[in-house]
């Protein structure tokens, strides 16, 4: 059985399956004085390894599955907001990181050293990137290391870009033909060479050649501001997205998101009724696979809930859910 990293906006929960069923671990609380957590990424191969982003303090490892915390990359990493990080490279020792404003960071470590990437804003399209709530910055939203080739990095910048680097993050390559301009995140798949998958504000869109260039499956995609994607660990052709009508409805009180499901090149359908809480009062959700053929996580403001048939039906994990994140908004899923 896995364990489940979750990232809140005010904290950290872990919990640890067995055949006994799930065990809330202690996490990280609230990180104070208004800060708030970002993002959140772990490697299965390296299990009690994770690491958090937040805004105000940097970025944060803990190498006992959240028993216990330590800043790292201080002394390196310009800003104090962290806004993505990534450690599933074919390296495990290989991690990096993506701040406000832009700019990338890698360690070859585990994180213990670090090595600022060359300039982002450096780039063609770079004065024309902004964060509407914040136009006068804008951030790396989102990095994903091709599972295939390990120099294969693409990075998002909210808002305005989509990155790709095929040098490990020396130069890149934006604005490849069909990326979406407002992506939030990113999937690739072990078994599908080429194949990369994006949730984006201005809706769905797929890669089959690398994200050299991006097609748009909408069909039966009745809410087009996309959050999250993931496909299932034992068919790169099924695929479960978040979505909303817009930023509103995704990020704030009340709420109204949705999940949906594509087979092949059928059109997505939504899952409704399935166990999943959707639609008013919910905030969109973060998706992330599981380890089982047809096994996904989801988690927004009502909990975590698992699926071992691909989104048929879910069940919420047993987990202590504090009360505040009914108001809270899912900043990082992991599942090691």
């Amino acid at each position: 059985m896995p364990t489940v990293y979750v990232a809140m906006e005010a904290g950290v929960l872990v919990a640890r399956g067995d055949g006994d069923g799930w065990t809330s671990l202690e996490g990280l609380g609230d990180p104070g004085d208004g800060d708030r957590f970002e993002c959140l990424a772990a490697d299965g191969r390296v299990p009690d390894r994770v690491f958090v982003g937040t805004f105000q303090t940097g970025l944060r490892r803990s190498a006992d599955a959240g028993a216990s915390w330590d800043r790292v990359g201080a002394a390196v990493v310009a800003s104090d907001a962290v806004l993505s990080v990534a450690a599933g490279s074919p390296d495990p020792d290989v991690v990096y990181a993506g701040t406000e404003p832009s700019a990338l960071y890698r360690s070859d470590d585990g994180g213990d050293t670090w090595t600022a990437l060359p300039p982002l804003t450096d780039l063609a399209t770079a004065e024309e990137w902004h964060f509407p709530p914040r136009p006068y910055t804008h951030h790396v939203r989102w990095l994903e290391v091709d599972p295939h080739e390990p120099e294969r990095l693409y990075a998002v910048i909210e808002a305005g870009a989509l990155l790709r680097s095929t040098d490990g993050g020396e130069t890149w390559a934006e604005r490849l033909p069909g990326s979406r301009y407002d992506t939030h995140q990113l999937a690739t798949h072990p078994d599908a060479p080429g194949r990369v998958y994006a949730a984006a504000g201005d809706g769905y869109a797929e890669s089959a050649d690398g994200g050299a260039s991006w097609f748009h499956p909408q069909d039966g995609l009745d809410h087009r501001y996309c959050w999250s994607v993931a496909p299932t660990p034992g068919d790169p052709d099924v695929v479960l997205l978040s979505s909303a009508s817009g930023p509103r409805t995704a990020h704030s009180r009340p709420g109204e998101s949705y999940v949906y499901r594509r087979s092949g090149e059928g059109p997505w359908e939504r899952l409704d009724g399935r166990g999943l809480p959707m639609g008013e009062g919910v905030l969109r959700a973060v998706l992330a696979p599981g380890e089982g053929d047809a096994e996904l996580f989801a988690a927004n403001n009502r909990g975590v809930f698992h699926t071992t048939d691909a989104g048929g039906s879910w069940d919420r994990l047993p987990l202590d859910w504090p009360e505040g994140y009914a108001a809270q908004t899912v900043r990082g899923l992991a599942v090691v």
